[in-house]
C-alpha cells in the first residue's frame, strides 16, 4: 500500500538518486527525483511534497540555497540534508535555517527509513493538531465560546438551544456534574431576546433554607437577626434577563410553593416587607438529579417539576462524547498555553489514546484540571503520556487485589480531585450526602 507521504530526492549523482529512490519505493513511498536546485524548484512549483532528501554539495545550487529558497514559497515542507563528513558544519547551518535533520554519507538504507517514519509520524501529528485548531477556530466562529463540542449528541443540545432560545419557556437542563450545564444555560442566554439583560446565577445546594430564602427573594432591614440594611434577592436582580438556579432539586419543598407563584405572578414580596415587587425573568433550572425520581419520594412537588420542566435538554456525560475529547484538550492546552506563558503545541497519539480511554468520573470539569496540571509540568511542546501518568493504570504489576474498603477510598480521592476539594459537589457525584461524605472521610483518616 502506498504511504500517504510524498519524498523528492535531490541530488546531482544519477547512481544517488536511483539507489534513494528505490529504497523508498520498496518501503511504500511515492518519491520523485531532481538532478539538482533549480529542477527541484520547478517540480515544487507544480506538486505538493512532505519530505526533500537535499545533497548538500551541488553544483550550481548548492543544498543550502535550494532550502533557504524552498522555505520562503514552502515553509512546511520537511528537509533533511545529505552530507559527507567533510561537510557537517554545513549540514548544522543547514539545520539552522529550517531543516529538520542530516545523515552522513555513506548510510545505512534502515536509518533513512526510520528517519524518514519519524518525520512522517511528525507530519501527521502536526496535522492532526492543526484540524483540531481549525475546529476550535470553527466553533468560536458559532458564537458559543466555552462551549466546545464537535460530537453529534453535544451537536443535537446546540440545535436544541438556538431553536428554543427565542421563546420565554422555561427550561430545565440535566447531566451529570461537570458536564457544563451552566455554560449551556448561558448559551441560551446569549442567544435569547434577553442577551442585553442580566444573567443571574445561584446554586441551591448546600445552602440552608433561610438562607437560600434570602438570597432568592431579598429582605427588608430588621427582617431577621443580622440584617442590617435591605437587599435585592436574585429574583430581582434577574429582571429583563434570566434566572439559572442550579442544583434545583435541592430546593425545600416549600420553597417551591413559593416560586411556583413567582412563576405564575412574576410577582413577590421580599422577606420582611410588605410592597409588591415585579420581576419578568426567563427561568433555566439545573440538575444533576433524578427529579422524576424526587417527585416519587416526595422531595420534589409535581406541579413544581412540571413547571420548571417544559423544555428538557439532557447533557451527555464526557464519555459519551468521544469525538470531543481531543477538541476539548487542545482548546484548554492552548488556553493555560496562553495563561502560564508556555509553547504548547498539542498532544501526541498516545495522550490522546490515553484521554479517550478513561472514564471521566468528573466530566469537561476534570479534563479541564487535567489539561491544566499537564501544561504546568510540560517540559516539551507536545503532550505525551509523563504528563498523564495519574490517569494510567499500573501496566506493569498486572491487575491490584483490594478491598471494597480500599476501592471506596480511591474513589472518593478521585472524585473529589475532579471537584478541586468541594464536598458538596463531591457528594452529588459520588450520590451521597454531604455529612455521609464527610464521616467516611473522618474515618479514613483515622485509619
Amino acid at each position: 500500500m502506498t504511504r500517504d507521504f510524498r519524498i523528492l530526492v535531490v541530488d546531482d549523482e544519477l547512481a544517488m538518486r536511483e539507489s534513494l529512490a528505490g529504497w523508498l519505493h520498496k518501503e511504500g513511498y511515492a518519491a520523485d527525483c531532481a538532478a539538482g536546485g533549480a529542477e527541484a524548484l520547478e517540480l515544487l512549483g507544480g506538486r505538493t511534497y512532505d519530505l526533500l532528501l537535499v545533497d548538500i554539495k551541488m553544483p550550481g545550487m548548492d543544498g543550502l540555497e535550494l532550502l533557504r529558497k524552498m522555505k520562503e514559497t514552502h515553509p512546511q515542507t520537511l528537509v533533511v540534508i545529505i552530507t559527507a563528513y567533510g561537510s557537517i558544519e554545513s549540514a548544522v547551518q543547514a539545520m539552522k535555517q529550517g531543516a529538520q535533520d542530516y545523515l552522513l554519507k555513506p548510510f545505512d538504507p534502515e536509518e533513512l527509513i526510520l528517519l524518514i517514519a519519524k518525520l512522517a509520524r511528525q507530519r501527521e501529528l502536526i496535522r492532526e493538531n492543526q484540524a483540531l485548531k481549525e475546529r476550535l477556530r470553527e466553533q468560536e466562529r458559532t458564537g458559543w465560546g466555552d462551549l466546545v463540542a464537535d460530537s453529534k449528541a453535544m451537536r443535537a443540545v446546540m440545535r436544541l438551544v438556538e431553536e428554543v432560545a427565542a421563546s420565554d419557556s422555561p427550561v430545565l437542563i440535566t447531566g451529570e456534574t461537570g458536564t457544563g450545564k451552566e455554560m449551556v444555560a448561558r448559551a441560551l442566554h446569549a442567544a435569547s431576546q434577553r442577551a442585553y439583560g442580566p444573567f443571574v446565577p445561584i446554586n441551591c445546594g448546600g445552602q440552608n433554607e433561610s438562607l437560600l430564602e434570602s438570597e432568592l427573594f431579598g429582605h427588608e432591614r430588621g427582617a431577621f437577626t443580622g440584617a442590617v440594611q435591605a437587599r435585592r434577592g436574585r429574583l430581582e436582580m434577574a429582571d429583563g434577563g434570566t434566572l439559572f438556579l442550579d442544583e434545583v432539586g435541592e430546593i425545600p419543598p416549600k420553597m417551591q410553593v413559593d416560586l411556583l407563584r413567582v412563576l405564575e405572578e412574576k410577582a413577590f414580596t421580599r422577606l420582611g416587607g410588605s410592597q409588591t415587587v415585579h420581576s419578568d425573568f426567563r427561568l433555566v433550572s439545573a440538575t444533576h438529579r433524578d427529579l422524576a425520581a424526587l417527585v416519587r419520594a416526595g422531595e420534589v412537588r409535581q406541579d413544581f417539576f412540571y413547571r420548571i420542566n417544559v423544555i428538557a435538554v439532557r447533557l451527555p456525560p464526557l464519555r459519551e462524547r468521544d469525538d470531543d475529547i481531543g477538541l476539548l484538550a487542545q482548546y484548554f492546552l492552548l488556553r493555560y498555553g496562553r495563561e502560564t506563558g508556555k509553547t504548547v503545541e498539542g498532544l501526541t497519539p498516545e495522550a490522546l489514546r490515553i484521554l479517550n480511554a478513561y472514564a471521566w468520573p468528573g466530566n469537561v470539569r476534570e479534563l479541564k484540571n487535567v489539561m491544566e496540571r499537564a501544561v504546568v509540568i510540560a517540559r516539551q511542546p507536545l503532550i505525551g503520556k509523563n504528563e498523564l501518568t495519574f490517569l494510567q493504570p499500573d501496566q506493569e504489576s498486572g491487575p491490584e487485589l483490594i478491598s471494597l474498603e480500599e476501592m471506596e477510598r480511591r474513589h472518593i480521592q478521585r472524585v473529589l480531585e475532579a471537584e478541586e476539594g468541594n464536598i458538596t459537589h463531591a457528594a452529588q457525584v459520588l450520590g451521597i450526602d454531604r455529612r455521609t461524605l464527610t464521616r467516611k472521610l473522618r474515618r479514613q483518616e483515622a485509619k
